[in-house]
């Protein structure tokens, strides 16, 4: 991934955060058959040491957990929000007419050497942790338990595990950050007013911090 200077993300804090905020990974894997996509949610364990361990799971008739091999070196990309930013927002362009179209957007690519967890033991943890997880804030979270043991044991033994230990964090956060702070400000209140606070807030605490030098 091309990564100027300005929207390099060294923040492991920052990179950890997107990834349990947007837990949907695109896994890019190059098998025998070439290249391929699986959009997947996956668990983040940090507890596992170094950079981390990312878990999921597919379903076995998913031919990506036969084509890949245990220490393939794997992609998983994660993204945030993302925008098209119109120049006519900067206040500079109606001044100079000198800014240009561009996209913003937030990112974390993860590399790793994945590992296909056929075992009833791993499935049945990652999926009970996700949905513990994403069941939160529900108000009655469901639970495996609401259903028949038999009926779950046969959902189970239809998917696979996956686990990913992670050798690199890259984060890209285009923000606008090379733009003045009064720009960045002016696009992240179009956006919020055009339906996105998502990204407009976080480019306007982008320029905040420019303002303020940090």
């Amino acid at each position: 991934m091309y990564i100027p200077a300005h929207f390099n993300i060294e923040d492991r804090a920052a990179l950890v955060a997107l990834i349990r905020e947007f837990p949907l990974g695109v896994l890019i894997t190059h098998g025998a058959a070439g290249l391929d996509a699986n959009h997947i949610p996956f668990e983040l364990d940090e507890s596992a040491g170094g950079l981390g361990v990312l878990n999921a799971h597919v379903a076995r008739a998913n031919p990506l957990w036969q084509e890949a091999a245990d220490g393939d070196e794997v992609l998983v990309v994660f993204r945030a929000e993302q925008a098209y930013i119109s120049p006519n927002w900067y206040p500079s362009k109606h001044e100079a007419h000198k800014q240009v179209p561009t996209w913003n957007y937030r990112v974390v690519h993860a590399r790793g050497r994945l590992a296909i967890k056929d075992d009833a033991r791993f499935v049945r943890g990652v999926v009970a942790r996700l949905t513990r997880q994403h069941e939160a804030a529900e108000p009655r979270p469901w639970k495996m338990t609401d259903s028949a043991p038999d009926f779950i044991d046969g959902m189970l033994r239809a998917v696979v595990g996956i686990e990913i230990t992670l050798t690199s964090l890259e984060g890209k956060f285009k923000l606008s950050q090379n733009k003045a702070a009064r720009d960045i400000e002016g696009a992240a209140r179009q956006l919020i007013e055009r339906g996105a606070p998502g990204l407009g807030e976080v480019m306007q605490a982008c320029a905040q911090a420019k303002t303020r030098g940090d």
